[in-house]
């Protein structure tokens, strides 16, 4: 990183989170965790991962099943690439300098900041006065996850990004409040062919674990057989692929397969497009299902053989959290006396 970057006193270091709310799906592997993967194997940066259970409790849990969820999604993150050796991987709640910054990032972020926030609106409907206050408040918490770290870099969806917004505005703010250069004003990292992966049964909504038909979704525990029929009965047009990714615009379903595709396969959308254009669906799926097969059929596989030993999985959240915290402490110590906490 040059000396020009706002960031040139901080070392690169990536973050990311993912709530552990059960039901894992191929947008949640296409859209962070490959993406984490490859900025882990990129060595340009630290790489911190986290199953953000805090975030999780915003709206109620059933407590036996956040359990399961936490050590589930851990689960796929090793399966899907994250080596724990090389990575930090941890739970949230283990590391309370997250919740204890959040308080202090409460009171520099301004109420307008919060109202002005689109997912608050979105999950808590018409209903907003009976919503949790944590729902309301936790990009502030999410703020602190990422700058408790120093984390210059957070790869993040679409949906996302007016939250890291936010956590640039609460850096800024502190930076100026305090006279100090302490806080990163973090980059999203917002890139590759899939990190909005739709429904297959409707090309406009995202794909989600919440969807009443299980065919909408992929899931990252499905075995190979639900995943090929999944991908075989996918909603798509009568029309031929297009032979370059201009054609896809207008074509929601198409569009989204062939996103699908070049993210599993490390393709730009020109390249699938170059070996497929003028191809109907009839031949393009099945090599989308073969595909699909190849790649996540391991995944779900290893999946269930770590769900078998959760000591294991808690041996290495445990861990995380113990380094987590090394860096994490520090920055939360000089926080406070920034703010002038007597300690």
């Amino acid at each position: 990183m040059s000396d020009a970057t706002p960031n040139a006193a901080f070392a690169p270091r990536v973050f990311s989170g993912i709530q552990p709310s059960g039901g894992l799906t191929l947008g949640n592997y296409l859209g962070a965790m490959k993406r984490f993967v490859d900025m882990q194997e990129d060595g340009g940066y630290q790489t911190i991962y986290c199953m953000v259970d805090l975030h999780a409790i915003t709206v109620w849990q059933d407590p036996a099943k956040l359990t399961r969820a936490t050590r589930e999604l851990c689960a796929g993150f090793i399966a899907a690439g994250i080596d724990p050796e090389k990575s930090i991987l941890f739970n949230q709640s283990q590391v309370p300098e997250h919740a204890q910054l959040a308080w202090i990032f409460n009171c520099v972020a301004r109420m307008g900041w919060m109202k002005r926030m689109t997912q608050f609106k979105d999950k808590a409907g018409k209903n907003a006065e009976n919503a949790s206050l944590g729902l309301f408040g936790y990009p502030a918490l999410m703020a602190a996850d990422i700058l408790v770290y120093h984390a210059t870099h957070v790869p993040v969806g679409e949906d996302q990004k007016q939250h890291l917004e936010l956590t640039r505005d609460i850096a800024a703010k502190f930076n100026h409040d305090f006279g100090v250069d302490f806080f990163p004003l973090t980059e999203p990292v917002i890139e590759g062919a899939a990190t909005r992966v739709m429904s297959l049964r409707d090309g406009s909504k995202k794909m989600s674990k919440s969807d009443p038909s299980d065919m909408s979704r992929i899931n990252m525990t499905d075995d190979a057989d639900a995943i090929a029929s999944k991908i075989r009965k996918a909603r798509t047009d009568p029309e031929p692929l297009p032979s370059e990714a201009k054609g896809l615009e207008d074509r929601p379903e198409a569009r989204n397969l062939v996103n699908i595709y070049a993210a599993l396969a490390d393709q730009s959308v020109d390249q699938v497009m170059s070996e497929f254009g003028g191809q109907p669906f009839s031949a393009f799926k099945p090599a989308l299902a073969d595909l699909a097969v190849a790649k996540l059929s391991p995944i779900s596989s290893e999946m269930a053989r770590l769900m078998e030993d959760p000591a294991q999985i808690d041996a290495i959240l445990h861990r995380g959290s113990e380094r987590a915290r090394e860096i994490a402490a520090p920055v939360l110590r000089q926080t406070y006396d920034i703010v002038g906490m007597v300690r």
